[in-house]
């Protein structure tokens, strides 16, 4: 399959982009500075999310609530623009994820000998014959009508016949992901610069000697087929020391609406949720946060090459910081403990419910549904965001720790820590936000902090992707 690598600006594009706008400057007189322009422009609305201004909140519980045993912990934080999703990712949106993973390898198969290797599914040469990066050729269609007998076993590969059924379906363990991403973070803390002068400045202490240890996440997959994941520790060489590869299965896991409840018949949404058109529309399930991750990078990669902008630095999706989620939750509103006004999840008056959450106990159709609902079926927040209360929880990129809140800064706050394989299990967790359509009223609400393991994969649980705002974009006003 192919590797899929954020593109980063080296230093040598930095040059020539900043090559490029210091050749003219704005005119002056008298020899004064008056300072050379810049290139600038205003993002585009990426399909699907709308535009979280930049703007600061209390985040946490701000009233103590000794029935549910919650501390007032709110503290005054300041995120910046960005975009987010107005709904949480639905079956159809990781559907044409899963389907890309599929169609890629089929493509590697039918270019591969052992089944015909038909060199136009892969691309090793431009148009005048030099060498190139190998790349699948996604211009040429996948033969699946009238099939030769090679291109037939390569399509029928991927598919498996259920020994009791006798269906023919889609073969999921064979689903796997490989990307690469760089971790700016770690690679610019001074600390980890490559040249030991600059990692302290203070010129009283002399040059260190110590060649810092860095961490790093390689993934193989080994003669059985498994996925195997390693952290490598060692010293300090260079830029690819931050390059983390990762290998993940995609297909979501089905069988969470039988291994999350126990004595209950929940076998057709095993079979249909994420396969009958019917649920199309409706939040994706049964994904871990590690297949959220991969499904954002992909979402990346994706844009670029259907911008033609291989190369070239893009904005990558990702996972929204706890804090994001929340100040968009919220709609930025300190008061706000839900995604609306008032401290109630219906309105007393209409008796109309604002979200999809569990209203009495064994009565879950009492606002209309059995479990998730269709994306958007309740009004947004003020920020034009859907379901960001009930329905399902969502992933967030934050890790998880008791003092996660005392950890983290007031300015853009994110608490980041990638697990390695061997770390004890508690380690893993990441924090899930907003509730879902199995909890009451006051689970759903947007202040409260709650937590999954990061492999873990819940009839309950789904995500939603943001991207930062490039620059400052005219009409951005600030919260009164």
């Amino acid at each position: 399959m192919k590797k899929f690598t954020n593109i980063l600006l080296t230093g040598a594009g930095l040059a020539a982009l900043l090559g490029s706008c210091a050749s003219g400057g704005r005119s002056s007189a008298g020899g004064e500075v008056t300072g050379v322009g810049g290139t600038s422009w205003a993002e585009p609305t990426p399909y699907g999310m709308v535009l979280v201004d930049r703007g600061s909140m209390k985040v946490g519980v701000s009233k103590a609530d000794s029935a549910w045993n919650l501390a007032a912990d709110a503290r005054g934080i300041s995120v910046d623009g960005f975009w987010m999703d107005e709904t949480e990712i639905t079956n159809g949106k990781y559907k044409q994820f899963v389907f890309w993973v599929r169609d890629s390898i089929i493509r590697e198969r039918l270019a591969d000998p052992a089944y015909g290797g038909n060199e136009e599914f892969k691309i090793e040469e431009d148009r005048e014959g030099n060498p190139v990066t190998p790349h699948l050729n996604w211009n040429k269609p996948i033969p699946w009508r009238n099939p030769n007998e090679d291109e037939q076993r390569a399509i029928e590969s991927l598919y498996r016949t259920n020994p009791i059924t006798g269906v023919r379906e889609l073969d999921g363990t064979q689903l796997n992901y490989r990307y690469e991403i760089y971790n700016h973070t770690e690679a610019a803390r001074r600390r980890n610069r490559l040249d030991p002068r600059r990692r302290d400045l203070n010129t009283d202490n002399p040059v260190a000697t110590v060649v810092p240890t860095i961490s790093k996440d390689t993934a193989f997959i080994n003669d059985e087929g498994e996925i195997m994941r390693q952290t490598v520790t060692r010293p300090l060489t260079g830029d690819y020391d931050f390059l983390n590869t990762y290998i993940v299965n995609v297909y979501p896991d089905t069988t969470a609406w039988v291994n999350d409840f126990e004595n209950s018949y929940n076998e057709p949404y095993v079979r249909m949720y994420f396969a009958h058109g019917g649920y199309t529309d409706y939040p994706v399930v049964g994904v871990s946060w590690e297949q959220a991750n991969a499904f954002a990078n992909w979402r990346t990669d994706y844009l670029r090459r259907s911008l033609g902008k291989e190369g070239v630095y893009v904005e990558p999706y990702r996972l929204p910081t706890e804090a994001e989620w929340e100040y968009a939750a919220r709609a930025g509103i300190d008061e706000n403990m839900y995604p609306w006004d008032g401290d109630l999840a219906l309105s007393e008056d209409k008796g109309c419910f604002y979200a999809n959450f569990k209203p009495g106990e064994g009565n879950f159709v009492r606002d209309g549904h059995v479990i998730t609902s269709r994306v958007g079926t309740y009004a947004p927040n003020d920020f034009g965001l859907y379901d960001m209360a009930g329905n399902v929880s969502e992933w967030t990129s934050t890790a998880y720790t008791e003092s996660v809140g005392r950890l983290t800064n007031d300015l853009n706050p994110e608490y980041r820590y990638d697990a390695a394989q061997d770390d004890p299990y508690k380690m893993k967790r990441k924090i899930v936000r907003g509730g879902s359509w199995k909890d009451v009223a006051h689970n759903i609400r947007s202040d409260l902090r709650m937590w999954e393991y990061q492999n873990e994969q819940r009839s309950y649980i789904g995500f939603r992707c943001v991207r930062s705002q490039i620059g400052f974009a005219k009409g951005n006003k600030q919260k009164k």
